[in-house]
């Protein structure tokens, strides 16, 4: 009864809301639709006024051009969230007393909703502070921050409301966690082909991550399926809601591969976010470098050294390790002492600096200044000097002919005057040539090589991989002290486990960000080192700006997939969400045929059970060239054996480094005769959501 009873009362208070919604809406369109007749009227104007001056006329859209788009811009954003609200408006309530007060109550929604002349909010947008008490673990005492500091509370209830296309459907309250039957139904959903933000269902270690310190090097090691890339982007969010002024269009997002970036585009739209750059960091490398020549990419790097190329394993390792950092600090240090031979500069048989001056400039004024830039400063220095010399030999030279034009008798003078300019013109000529020959000299001990050129001398190759572009950034911050091409005030790195020391410098000296998201799994490299992993030991490099969490939950496979992964893993870290389902299925074949017709029968069964999204993972392209022909002529299946595929949803045929991060309902992997390493078994199967098989070729 009291059930029913809170059900109708939610369902009235729901009505109320979409009202005020609907109002709000129609408000923000007249408001457009004023903003834009102002300007039609007012462009009428100035063109009829200045008809004549297009320069006035430039000028004034110039000022137009902004208003316009600060005006839309505000409006626009403002007419999708509510837009998006109609169909979800809030998705759950939380009731708490404060300083001893009434109990208030307030509704939690994915935006916020403030109708105009009022100071009350009708739904609280979940970035809010206060919005953090919906996802505290319980109820009672409890604190959120306030732009004035910690407020306590009291809670005393807690909501989830489901609303789908403006219906209320259910109602559960929740006296401990986020409500168990409303996670199990997101989880034994279908997955999409985009990753989906979870508002609803944050957990309350998750949302203590999300809301850390603006100014913090948040670092998450998750267990595969933890929502470590899901946390990462509704941190974004987060902090662009509560510091807008702060990161504005700030922010950088560095991931794996271009599926996986094409695979998260949703989800900083769908909390009303747009405009964020995000690429690999081999992209922006390239950039920064301004590489023109071709690169030997990560994918087919991690293809060669994944199928057990020597000489490539053993470059990856060399050049992920401390030891090729203090290899190029070397090189670096023996540049400082020695690249330059530094000679006098002379100026007309004339020392002006002597050797010893100029290395004291090099050695001791500007000595905490990067090698080249300092060489270029100097050079600065050592140009002006010489300009003073050429000035006070024009100014010498000047009065001695104007002395001379003194001393010539009147009646000479116009011969006299010619012939005294003609000497001048001849001497201008000799100090112009001997600033020519000056800096010429100077050009020819301070002029520096190109900073790739010195990388490749430097590790004796001319042929550049992806393993190379971060040992050329680093020379170039240390020689050039390269700064990034664009101003940004927040990091996220995903997949953070296979980022070395290096790229870790690298990203921190280049954007000079105290401000950064990292996430990634410690058991999720796809080629071993022996070195730790950099992502867990970053106080190095950050000292105490980090935060370290760990995420041990897995809320993405069934408890049976997640025990048949953890036996790949050399720690016990998971701790699935009890979701069960199918026992893992494992096959054995012997020809490639009996492989493709296994691989079609669990196909059809998977497809029977209503699975959507369905991934064939081989270890590399070579496995995936030799089936994926013979797959196609029998079903319908993509094939992503390049980064710039696009994928949008169903059957998919890929190799295990282009799978990390993505997440499908249904997986069949294919191990060969030589099994792949451990941590690439623990990617493959942790990418399937209900349903696994493994089809064994002996």
């Amino acid at each position: 009864m009291e059930q029913n009873i809170d059900f109708l009362f939610e369902r009235e208070h729901l009505g109320e809301t979409l009202n005020v919604l609907n109002r709000e809406i129609i408000n923000y369109i007249d408001k457009r639709k004023y903003i834009t007749d102002y300007i039609i009227d007012y462009r009428k104007k100035v063109i009829e006024e200045y008809r004549d001056d297009e320069d006035k006329v430039q000028e004034y859209f110039d000022h137009e051009a902004y208003v316009k788009e600060e005006a839309f811009r505000t409006i626009d954003r403002k007419l999708k969230e509510f837009t998006k609200l109609k169909e979800s408006p809030y998705f759950g309530k939380i009731s708490f007393i404060e300083d001893g007060s009434v109990p208030e109550e307030m509704y939690i929604g994915r935006f916020g909703l403030t109708p105009e002349e009022t100071y009350e909010p009708v739904i609280v947008d979940w970035r809010a502070p206060v919005a953090s008490l919906f996802y505290k673990g319980t109820l009672g005492s409890a604190s959120y921050q306030s732009p004035g500091g910690d407020v306590e509370t009291n809670i005393v209830g807690r909501r989830q409301i489901i609303i789908k296309k403006g219906e209320l459907k259910g109602v559960f309250d929740s006296a401990l966690d986020v409500k168990d039957e409303i996670l199990q139904m997101v989880l034994t959903n279908n997955s999409s082909d985009k990753l989906k933000d979870i508002v609803m269902t944050i957990q309350e270690e998750q949302d203590e991550i999300i809301r850390a310190p603006k100014d913090k090097v948040v670092v998450v090691n998750g267990v595969a399926g933890s929502g470590k890339t899901t946390i990462a982007l509704h941190r974004v969010s987060y902090l662009l809601y509560n510091y807008r002024k702060q990161f504005g269009d700030k922010v950088l997002i560095l991931g794996p591969n271009d599926i996986f970036m094409d695979y998260i585009s949703g989800v900083l739209p769908s909390l009303g976010e747009d405009g964020i750059d995000n690429m690999t960091f081999e992209v922006f490398a390239i950039n920064e470098i301004g590489l023109t020549e071709e690169v030997q990419g990560f994918s087919y790097y991690m293809e060669e050294a994944m199928s057990g190329n020597e000489i490539n394993l053993r470059d990856y390792k060399e050049k992920s390790s401390e030891e090729f950092v203090n290899k190029l600090d070397e090189v670096v240090k023996e540049m400082n002492e020695n690249y330059f031979n530094i000679e006098d500069v002379v100026f007309f048989n004339e020392t002006i600096m002597t050797k010893e001056e100029i290395k004291d400039l090099f050695q001791n004024y500007y000595s905490n200044m990067p090698l080249f830039r300092r060489s270029e400063k100097i050079k600065r220095i050592i140009i002006s000097k010489i300009k003073d010399k050429r000035d006070e030999k024009v100014y010498l030279l000047n009065k001695e002919m104007e002395e001379k034009l003194k001393e010539v008798k009147e009646e000479d003078l116009i011969f006299e005057k010619n012939n005294i300019d003609f000497q001048r013109r001849l001497r201008i000529r000799e100090i112009i040539r001997e600033v020519i020959n000056a800096r010429t000299a100077l050009n020819s001990w301070i002029t520096r090589e190109d900073t790739i050129d010195i990388y490749k001398r430097a590790v004796n190759t001319n042929n550049l991989t992806y393993m190379d572009l971060a040992g050329i950034l680093y020379l170039m911050i240390k020689l050039e002290g390269k700064k990034s091409s664009k101003e940004y005030k927040h990091v996220v790195i995903d997949e953070a486990q296979d980022y070395s020391f290096m790229q870790y410098r690298i990203i921190k000296e280049m954007t000079g960000c105290s401000s950064m998201t990292i996430v990634g799994d410690s058991n999720q490299r796809l080629i071993e080192t022996d070195e730790e992993v950099a992502m867990v030991n970053l106080q190095s490099i950050f000292g105490d700006k980090v935060i370290n969490y760990s995420l041990n939950k897995s809320y993405r496979s069934t408890q049976e997939i997640m025990e048949y992964a953890s036996k790949f893993l050399h720690e016990e870290r998971i701790v699935p969400l009890v979701r069960n389902g199918e026992k893992v299925l494992e096959e054995e074949v012997t020809t490639i045929e009996d492989q493709v017709e296994t691989i079609l029968s669990i196909i059809e069964d998977y497809e029977e059970e209503g699975l959507e999204s369905i991934a064939v993972i081989t270890k590399n392209k070579e496995t995936l060239k030799e089936i994926s022909h013979k797959l196609k002529e029998k079903t319908k299946i993509l094939t992503f054996d390049r980064s710039d595929i696009i994928y949008t949803g169903g059957k998919v045929i890929m190799p295990a480094y282009y799978a990390k991060g993505l997440e499908f309902d249904g997986v069949i992997i294919l191990e060969e005769e030589k099994p792949s390493p451990d941590l690439v078994k623990y990617i493959m199967c942790t990418r399937a959501l209900h349903r696994l098989s493994v089809i064994k070729k002996k």
